[in-house]
């Protein structure tokens, strides 16, 4: 695993591993106010359009027809700590998180097909992000230089901090049909259409001892720009066991992304460093998803779920190139499949709802081996749990009012994550190199800087509804 995750290192910034999975391999999940409190479970119990996001079959319990839209007001907060130094950063955005709706159509027949629904969902997440790292003067690098007077010198570069910012939204809009046999079996299917468009910085803040500058180096490749469409599939189904339980079962495809890429190549022209901008083209596969539910609705009071997402496949991209063969390389050695439990309930005080859930999520990233700086500038192999990206838990709460034809909901959710934040590492080859570049030289190192990074969201949702 130490040479894989070297390896990649070669070609490519963290950045890109970081969004292949964060951003490529999770769809927006934000859904109604009554979703987003139950922290998106119900698998096994339906009813509105939100059903696209996990189990399709959940249209076809649908009995009456059913709009709304939600406004998101999200903070994102980070925290990245290094050698004793912390440095936090918020992010506020607000809009408009889903809009959906279905329609309901009784079939006035004998047979045992008793409804055939159709839904469509979008839903819309900002995926800005950044993360600034503290410096430590202990971390530097050697670097050979030509003075002024043309003689060959060493200075040192000493470490004094970075950053990564991502800039940009994501949507996923589904549309899907439902089917409802007997009562008793719920059938369905969807067509997913995702879309990203983003803009990711990298950057490190290096200081030289030869004249005490201090000087901002832009990591090779940055920044760069995507904007990328993809497709997926989901067929799901319900079974009511019983009055009281129901289970559940879904799988979603994996999403075909095509991408389109700008991104800065930095050389050397002899006289300072100059730069190029140029575009291609990328296709990414991400991992095929299933989830099973399960339900018990013991009155029509309350009602509890569970869901447990398992990825069924690993990313992939397709290969055009090193960079693509070094990225799957990583993700075929380094990459775990997704592990999610996701637990949600509702209690019905007659028009009030009192709702509640909690998710957990896995580090999709096994334990990792790099070349890595201590806190005293020393330079070993070190080993890494939570690597690029954490484990995550969710807690979820919610209210809302029916009043009849009419509803308005409110929700809350806290989410967690803590993780290793590599940066800096780069190598350098006969005709270029993956480093840092400034206007007037590169900088170029194998290891890498760690930082330790918490994050925090706080989402709080606004829904307002309409029944017919």
């Amino acid at each position: 695993m130490s040479i894989s995750a070297a390896f990649f290192v070669q070609a490519q910034d963290i950045s890109v591993i970081r969004n292949s999975i964060d951003v490529y391999s999770n769809t927006p999940m934000v859904g109604s106010s009554k979703f987003n409190a139950m922290v998106g479970s119900n698998g096994a119990l339906g009813g509105d359009a939100t059903s696209l996001l996990t189990n399709p079959a959940g249209i076809g319990v649908a009995i009456a027809g059913d709009v709304s839209g939600t406004l998101s007001v999200v903070n994102n907060k980070n925290t990245s700590s290094l050698a004793g130094s912390s440095i936090n950063y918020n992010i506020n955005k607000t809009n408009v998180g889903n809009v959906n709706g279905v329609a309901t159509f009784q079939l006035m027949t004998e047979t045992p097909w008793k409804f055939i629904n159709v839904a469509a969902n979008i839903s819309t997440t900002s995926i800005e992000d950044y993360i600034e790292s503290p410096g430590n003067s202990n971390i530097t690098i050697a670097k050979s230089l030509v003075d002024q007077g043309g003689n060959n010198v060493v200075g040192n570069l000493s470490y004094l901090g970075h950053a990564y910012n991502r800039y940009g939204t994501q949507t996923k809009f589904n549309v899907g049909v439902g089917a409802n046999y007997n009562n008793t079996w719920y059938f369905g299917a969807s067509l997913n259409m995702h879309g990203v468009d983003m803009e990711q910085y990298d950057s490190a803040v290096l200081g030289l001892d030869l004249d005490k500058s201090v000087t901002t180096f832009d990591k090779q490749y940055t920044p760069y720009s995507e904007n990328s469409s993809g497709f997926s599939g989901s067929i799901g189904v319900i079974g009511k066991m019983s009055n009281q339980f129901r289970l559940g079962a879904s799988i979603e495809t994996p999403t075909w992304w095509t991408i389109d890429r700008a991104y800065r190549d930095y050389y050397d022209g002899g006289d300072g460093i100059y730069y190029d901008n140029f575009v291609e083209d990328r296709s990414f596969r991400s991992p095929m998803k299933a989830t099973i539910s399960g339900a018990f609705v013991p009155n029509k009071n309350f009602a509890i779920n569970v869901d447990y997402t398992l990825g069924l496949t690993k990313p992939r991209y397709q290969v055009q190139g090193d960079a693509e063969t070094e990225l799957n390389s990583f993700f075929n050695d380094n990459y775990k499949n997704l592990s999610e439990v996701k637990v949600g309930a509702e209690y019905r005080i007659k028009a009030l709802r009192l709702r509640g859930g909690y998710s957990y999520a896995s580090s999709p990233f096994d334990s990792t081996t790099i070349s890595a700086f201590s806190n005293t500038g020393t330079v070993a192999d070190s080993n890494y749990s939570n690597f690029i990206l954490g484990d995550r838990s969710t807690i979820g709460a919610g209210i809302g009012y029916d009043f009849g034809s009419f509803y308005i909901d409110a929700a809350y959710q806290n989410m967690t994550s803590e993780y290793k934040n590599p940066f800096l590492a780069g190598y350098e080859f006969t005709n270029y190199n993956t480093g840092y570049y400034s206007g007037d030289f590169d900088v170029t190192t194998p290891s890498s800087v760690v930082s330790d990074v918490k994050n925090i969201r706080n989402n709080f949702f606004v829904t307002l509804g309409w029944k017919f």
